[in-house]
């Protein structure tokens, strides 16, 4: 990283502002982003989808919606507790 990069980085860090939380946050457990990212964009494709959803009742839209979402999040999570593990147990050096 360039020392710009570096110093703005290091502004972040010292702030106590969402933005600074959320990097704080994305170096502990990388999947945080990941598990926002497709939040957003399952509620992006819900919205878009009920555009156009023809003859299908919206409750039964909604559902297709929160168990998709649901079903990214757990798999987020699942992936994010792999990988803590992973580091945890395997990717550290035997002493």
């Amino acid at each position: 990283m360039t020392s710009s990069q570096e110093s703005v980085l290091s502004t972040y860090e010292t702030d106590d502002s969402p933005t600074s939380k959320l990097i704080k946050k994305s170096k502990d457990a990388p999947f945080v982003p990941l598990g926002l990212a497709g939040l957003t964009g399952i509620v992006a494709y819900g919205l878009y989808k009920l555009k156009h959803r023809g003859n299908t009742k919206m409750s039964v839209h909604l559902i297709h919606m929160r168990v998709g979402a649901q079903g990214f999040v757990v798999g987020a999570l699942t992936c994010g507790v792999l990988y803590s593990m992973y580091k945890e147990y395997w990717g550290k050096p035997k002493e």
